[in-house]
């Protein structure tokens, strides 16, 4: 498993105030909109059975299964997991969440999902390539991945560490570790060698003031990509 015990404990402090639109988490709130819409112009969801890897609190779980996917949400994080669960019964939402790993999923339902989702994840694990090797495991044959995560340059740091954490206060300092962030160029690669076909690659950007997302073909900092499993 590529498990970092003390990223985990840093989403748990987290847990409580996930759903806070004004926490810590208030940029993820801002941010779903386009994540969502990212996936579901590129993949259908009604009916679908979608994982979300990674899924924390449950933000874009919801999401998802407000669009008609059939949605299993799993975290490293116990804390997450639990305000997940609670949250998605106060919302009347049915989403199956479980405190697993990707690891543990692929080998108890291989095969079993027409589109993963890891958002914001990649950059805070020891070993993405492992997590990728789990995700091609899970997915049917020709099943979708769609990953958000960090470019590594200067700008990024600026942006994501010093901006963000520093200066505006957006993220708890230490949320990051510039070292984890990945060029697009490493995750295309990462991609193909674990069996997947790149699809597409989008910007996304977001306005801490304005508290607007939007994407473009910027990858200089986050970026999203969507790649499809070999058949």
């Amino acid at each position: 498993m590529s498990v970092d015990a003390a990223e985990i404990a840093k989403f748990d402090e987290q847990a409580a105030r996930w759903w806070d639109r004004d926490g810590p988490s208030r940029a993820l709130h801002d941010l779903n909109p386009e994540r969502l819409a990212f996936v579901s112009e590129r993949a259908p969801l009604s009916g679908k059975r979608v994982l979300d890897l990674g899924c924390g609190g449950g933000i874009l779980s919801e999401a998802l299964a407000q669009a008609g996917a059939d949605v299993v949400g799993i975290d490293l994080s116990a804390e997450q997991i639990q305000v997940a669960q609670l949250h998605a019964l106060e919302s009347g939402l049915k989403v199956d969440y479980r405190h697993v790993g990707s690891a543990e999923l692929a080998t108890a339902e291989p095969g079993s999902f027409d589109a993963i989702v890891c958002m914001e994840m990649l950059e805070h694990v020891p070993d993405p390539a492992a997590i990728l090797a789990d995700c091609q495991a899970l997915l049917k044959p020709e099943g979708d991945l769609f990953l958000s995560t960090i470019h590594r340059g200067l700008k990024s740091f600026l942006f994501a560490i010093v901006g963000a954490e520093e200066v505006l206060k957006l993220l708890p300092r230490g949320t990051h570790r510039y070292a984890q962030f990945i060029k697009p160029h490493e995750l295309a690669r990462g991609l193909r060698q674990a069996g997947f076909d790149l699809q597409a690659l989008s910007g996304l950007h977001y306005d801490p003031i304005r508290r607007r997302a939007w994407r473009n073909q910027d990858v200089s900092v986050n970026y999203l990509m969507h790649a499809r499993k070999h058949s």
